[in-house]
């Protein structure tokens, strides 16, 4: 066995390279500052209930100004906000006002909480969303569009037996709202941010649902953030969702040749009884994704486990391979494949016919689940994130969270787990392929944060899943990640 600890990954943007998201916009700019294509005004849509649309307003001329940062004795953990501004980090001007605005009356909130029935709630609530927003989409040049709900309101829509999980977790931002639990087996799905999201999206303007007690300003309700980094993570999704480029991206080794990533998700249908269906996400050395829909697949009998035959997995990443060709008007040097299962070996047939095809002679299959050996340390903290276990050539064990240097303390509230890292056909070393992975963590720009727990090749592939359900066949599916985060 042999332990290390790997370097943290650094990132680039505009006019250099840093480990921290935040102090890399701050003190570098974000990377697509010097792309001469770049918006340099973001036009936001706002929906919203009177008192959500004050709110709202008052959030993003806050976020216009600088924030300081909770108080502590760490600096860099709880850095403050510098502002969104077109003279510095986000090099971006915020444009918004009542012609982008559609408020909604209280008594049809209040009506819709009156409802009895869960799924009649979430339906009544999602077109209510939906009629303001199809009219800013189609009568208003927005870029993106923010919806705030009533705090009584997200409750009314999101009542399940998770419900109480969700109101308690410190991150109340919009991803957490699609972490309802899925209802009992039996019944259809119903969940209010995945349904509004998959019938909006053929508007082709990406959306930012956040309750309202996201947008208070100068107190922080119990269960929130604090107001500089709320305004970090917020304006940073609105920022990739809505100029349509990348506020970083992983710095770039000369040495490697091109190499596309793929991540490999399944999902269940909302009634729960067809079998599941596997999609990809494909990124470019850039970070740049393209969201794919692949076919239904079986269920191994014995593990009920979902797996491709070797003519799906083929199909997956042969259409794969085909978007990115498109993107970049050439095929990559090598291909590195995701999943959190193991590979079987129908898989594998299937991905090495398409590679051969496509002349790609570089591959990585590799499998990135959660572990169940642990690393103890005998510091006060956790082990550092990158902490790395080679347990052979092919597996090892990886911390992405845990002690974090540049923030001299462990960020999160519980006990770190590692994941564990399964290489199958590998050209690359087991630590390369980890080095690779760390990396990928910090590639979720729906937030600001420096250590996301899983690669996002697979984090992506998972939320895809999420809307990927409510999509019907017919419709074509986004292609980028902005729709589905």
């Amino acid at each position: 066995m042999k332990f290390k600890i790997l370097d943290e990954p650094k990132l680039t943007f505009g006019r250099g390279d840093h480990v921290c998201p935040k102090t890399g916009i701050e003190s570098l700019g974000v990377y697509d500052i010097n792309d001469e294509l770049r918006k340099s005004e973001l036009r936001v849509g706002l929906v919203g209930r009177p008192k959500g649309i004050d709110d709202l307003n008052g959030w993003l001329r806050h976020c216009q100004s600088f924030i300081e940062g909770k108080e502590s004795k760490l600096p860099n953990l709880f850095r403050g906000f510098g502002g969104f501004s077109d003279t510095h980090g986000y090099y971006c001007k915020l444009l918004y006002g009542d012609r982008s605005t559609r408020p909604i009356e209280n008594s049809k909130i209040q009506k819709i909480q009156k409802i009895k029935d869960i799924e009649e709630r979430i339906n009544s609530c999602v077109q209510l969303y939906f009629e303001e927003i199809r009219f800013l989409a189609e009568n208003r040049p927005v870029d993106v569009i923010v919806c705030a709900l009533p705090d009584d309101l997200f409750s009314a829509v999101t009542e399940s037996p998770s419900l109480e999980k969700i109101k308690n977790n410190e991150d109340i931002l919009e991803d957490r709202l699609g972490e309802q639990a899925d209802e009992e087996a039996t019944q259809l799905e119903y969940n209010f941010r995945r349904l509004l999201k998959a019938k909006t999206m053929p508007f082709g303007v990406p959306l930012q649902l956040a309750r309202e007690k996201v947008f208070c300003v100068g107190k922080n309700p119990r269960d929130i953030e604090d107001e500089a980094t709320r305004a970090w993570n917020f304006c940073t999704a609105l920022y990739y969702k809505g100029i349509k480029t990348i506020p970083w991206r992983l710095r770039e080794d000369v040495n490697k040749p091109r190499t596309c990533y793929v991540g490999v998700g399944f999902y269940k249908s909302r009634d729960k009884k067809t079998i599941s269906t596997s999609l990809a996400q494909v990124f470019d050395e850039y970070g740049h994704g393209v969201i794919l829909r692949g076919s239904p697949v079986s269920i191994d009998k014995d593990n009920k486990r979902p797996y491709m035959d070797k003519q799906q997995a083929f199909d997956l990443l042969s259409n794969a391979l085909d978007e990115y060709k498109r993107a970049l008007k050439q095929s990559p040097a090598r291909v590195v494949v995701h999943k959190k299962s193991n590979f079987r070996k129908e898989e594998i047939d299937g991905f090495n016919i398409a590679l051969e095809l496509k002349g790609v002679q570089l591959k990585d299959y590799v499998t990135v689940m959660p572990s169940s050996i642990k690393l103890f340390s005998y510091e006060l903290f956790p082990p550092p994130r990158g902490s790395f276990l080679a347990l052979s050539d092919d597996r090892a064990i990886l911390y992405t969270r845990g002690f974090i240097n540049y923030y001299k303390t462990y960020p999160g509230g519980y006990v770190p787990t590692p994941i564990e890292i399964r290489a199958f056909e590998n050209e690359y070393s087991i630590e390369n392929i980890a080095t690779e992975i760390l990396g990928l963590t910090k590639m979720n720009w729906n937030n600001a944060r420096l250590d996301g727990k899983w690669p996002i090749t697979l984090e992506c592939a998972e939320r895809v899943g999420e809307i990927l359900k409510y999509v019907e066949d017919k419709q074509t599916p986004q292609a980028s990640y902005a729709f589905y985060m």
